[in-house]
């Protein structure tokens, strides 16, 4: 079984994402790929606005009746702060059988070197880069390029535009809009 790990603050999840996951499924010839919505990251500690029950669920309803994809909530339900390398070792032990490619953005590996046991990481999980230009990043670990579309979307730009009181069709999937408008997040 082949699985792919895309974790992330999903702070809100949007097109981008679900694109990104799409192509890294089909690329990669993924059995399933694993979102997993982070409780606090070490690197955006005190950014993510959402609580992560609100991320989880918008997560969740993005991609509930897709068979490729699934939610898992381990970094929410685990204490303190995530660490790749925690969950890593998790799915590891959970499906044994398993190879695991662990997805990460090529804005990500510049600083990969200084995550919480990059040697680790790297021996747990195939390391894909989802990158969006044909010249990602150099890193001293081994890390496999995979194309995806390019997206200029960002999560910051849809809580901005739902501050202002802008237009978020097109940025999200309507269901993550209507559980946005519903709970006013980014407000």
């Amino acid at each position: 079984m082949r699985l792919g790990i895309f974790g992330g603050t999903f702070d809100p999840p949007h097109n981008g994402h679900l694109l990104a996951a799409s192509d890294a499924f089909e690329a990669l010839h993924l059995d399933r790929l694993i979102l997993v919505p982070a409780k606090e990251q070490p690197f955006k500690a005190g950014a993510v606005l959402a609580s992560p029950a609100h991320r989880l669920q918008m997560l969740g309803d993005m991609v509930d009746g897709d068979q490729r994809f699934t939610v898992d909530a381990m970094e929410i339900e685990r204490p303190g702060v995530s660490f790749t390398v925690d969950t890593l070792a998790a799915f590891a032990e959970r499906h044994a059988d398993a190879h695991l490619c662990f997805l990460i953005g090529e804005d990500l590996v510049g600083q990969f070197a200084s995550w919480r046991e990059p040697e680790r990481i790297a021996a747990l999980a195939e390391i894909v880069v989802l990158s969006r230009t044909s010249d990602a990043p150099k890193s001293p670990f081994t890390m496999r390029q995979i194309s995806t579309r390019r997206i200029d979307l960002s999560s910051t730009e849809i809580r901005a535009r739902v501050r202002e009181g802008r237009s978020i069709r097109g940025f999200v999937p309507d269901v993550v809009a209507q559980y946005i408008a519903a709970t006013r997040l980014y407000r």
